[in-house]
């Protein structure tokens, strides 16, 4: 097997895990409190590690061995997440414990993002990020269908603590295979002279002088906000909007379903951004995505809803696989976990306050007002898109070649 596949396994013996938290953390969540804003918040703290942190880890990852940044986050999770069913088994779970749980695994899956996107490009060559980013999303997605409706299962079965436990299992049995993946020793231990303070200064000077790279993190921003409305309310919407009950396994599906829309755009991906330009991929995502989202405010039908997930999935997706491939091809080896880390948190700094934001306002307007609040974000992306030029960006081959005139 190879290190590349050794890699790809791993993350998928973790993603099953994760895939169980998904519905479990929410389910516990809105069972301990019933509050819609505290759902919207408690995946608003799952969010925010990434806007605090990813600048420091970014840096980080590019002046330390990575591989060791991968298990030693891997392991720190095994830890946070069996605090749940032990509190559980010998007392109760509190929703403060469980917030900070959140939190904590939600910071150490930041430091092991940032050393992935430098390990990724390192294991495959830089001419097939595109086609390892789609295998990455299709094992993960693949995953993400089946996982949630089992975890539903088992967080009802088991409870929502012991569902967690299995991710804490499965976090552990991932470490062990992460620590049987040879890296490249580019990847492996990339150390630079400058201080940590220089290094995010550089990634950072990377990302605003480079103007696609800029123009598609710009644009990000308003498609996680949008984001962070429909994933912190799916529980939400199941409960209050399509008449399930607060412990129905069947609030799996519907995260089933974005898995299942992210899973059939990543079977494609790698072909699209072959054959269409850049700016036409994220453009046509945005209306795609923003027309799925008023869809989904007005049906209270499970199956309607599932359909039109997986439609606003596939956009939102294409969207987001796009500006990554896009930055890891024309990225130095060198910046890949600052540039990467650093223009991932620029654009997924809105996910925490859109989920917060959503929250507050199904609270106090409703569930609808909520989600038309995330269709106005993408409206709001497609606008500055325009204003960028994004429509005119170039294909990725095309983006890639300069890149590589650039560094020779």
């Amino acid at each position: 097997m190879t290190p590349f596949r050794r890699f790809v396994l791993a993350r998928a013996i973790a993603w099953i895990g994760n895939a169980m938290s998904i519905v479990a953390v929410p389910m516990l969540v809105y069972q301990l409190t019933g509050s819609p804003l505290l759902s919207g918040v408690a995946f608003a703290v799952e969010a925010l590690p990434y806007l605090l942190f990813g600048l420091l880890a970014g840096a980080f990852a590019d002046r330390v061995d990575r591989k060791r940044v991968l298990l030693a986050t891997q392991l720190a999770s095994v830890c946070a997440l069996a605090s749940i069913p032990a509190a559980h088994l010998f007392g109760s779970v509190t929703i403060s414990h469980l917030l900070l749980v959140s939190f904590s695994t939600s910071t150490l899956f930041v430091f092991f993002d940032a050393a992935s996107f430098g390990v990724v490009p390192a294991l495959v060559g830089r001419d097939s990020i595109a086609d390892a980013t789609g295998t990455l999303v299709s094992v993960g997605t693949v995953i993400g269908i089946a996982g949630p409706l089992l975890g539903g299962v088992a967080a009802t079965t088991l409870g929502p603590p012991g569902a967690i436990a299995i991710d804490a299992l499965c976090f552990l049995i991932a470490a062990i295979v992460t620590a049987t993946v040879t890296l490249p020793a580019g990847a492996a231990a990339s150390m630079v002279g400058s201080t940590l303070r220089t290094s995010i200064v550089e990634g950072l000077d990377f990302i605003w002088r480079h103007r696609v790279v800029r123009a598609l993190t710009t644009v990000g921003i308003g498609v996680s906000l949008a984001n962070g409305v429909v994933v912190g309310l799916m529980v939400v919407v199941g409960v209050r909007k399509l008449g399930l009950n607060e412990g129905d396994a069947r609030l799996g599906s519907l995260y089933a379903a974005t898995a299942l829309g992210a899973f059939l755009i990543s079977l494609v991906s790698a072909r699209i951004q072959r054959a269409v330009g850049t700016g036409v991929i994220t453009c046509a995502g945005l209306l795609v995505a923003f027309s799925a989202m008023l869809a989904w405010s007005t049906t209270g039908v499970l199956a309607v809803s599932l359909v039109v997930l997986v439609v606003y999935q596939a956009a939102n997706t294409m969207i987001v696989v796009n500006g990554i491939v896009v930055r890891q091809s024309v990225t130095p080896d060198g910046l890949q976990s600052r540039v990467n880390t650093t223009a991932r948190m620029i654009a997924m700094g809105g996910t925490p306050f859109g989920a917060a934001a959503g929250g507050a306002v199904a609270e106090m307007f409703g569930v609808t007002a909520a989600i038309v609040l995330g269709a106005c974000a993408l409206a709001a992306a497609g606008a500055v898109a325009l204003r960028l030029g994004v429509p005119r960006l170039p294909l990725l081959a095309d983006l890639t070649a300069s890149a590589e005139r650039e560094r020779q």
